[in-house]
């Protein structure tokens, strides 16, 4: 990758949506937002404010696969989620497995609340996190333009 590229991440589901943004020169991103979602159909308006002030060129899309590599209805609901992206702003759209990414995430945000000597509770970091780390793992795959 040589050109410069923005992008906007997300971690689907059916009642939040983690946003994470980031940038493929340093292929690092942080979390952004948590939209909330009503039966998986979220607020469209805070997505396109949210393309508005960031200028995505690409939108990556976390699919939450069965940890044998299979599809599930959460998956299929997902790549419904990214054709509507696409349909709705024509900016490309990627998709990346996202298997323990949420796990993950609760694990980065149980450290940085035991760090600053808090407690954990902040259930809405979790899914941008996973968003962030959704993105910075499709930034470090060979499969992205």
């Amino acid at each position: 990758m040589s050109a410069h590229l923005t992008a906007l991440a997300f971690d689907y589901g059916t009642k939040k949506i983690g946003v994470a943004v980031g940038q493929n020169i340093t292929q690092t991103a942080s979390p952004l937002a948590v939209i909330p979602a009503q039966d998986g159909i979220p607020d469209w308006n805070i997505i396109e404010q949210l393309i508005k002030e960031w200028q995505p060129s690409i939108f990556v899309v976390g699919m939450p696969f069965n940890m044998d590599g299979t599809e599930n209805q959460m998956t299929l609901r997902a790549q419904k989620f990214l054709q509507r992206l696409n349909g709705r702003f024509n900016i490309p759209c990627y998709s990346v497995d996202e298997r323990l990414s949420s796990r993950e995430a609760k694990d980065i945000r149980r450290n940085m609340a035991e760090a600053h000597g808090k407690t954990y509770k902040d259930r809405d970091a979790i899914d941008s996190i996973a968003a962030q780390l959704i993105l910075e793992n499709w930034f470090a795959s060979t499969e992205n333009p």
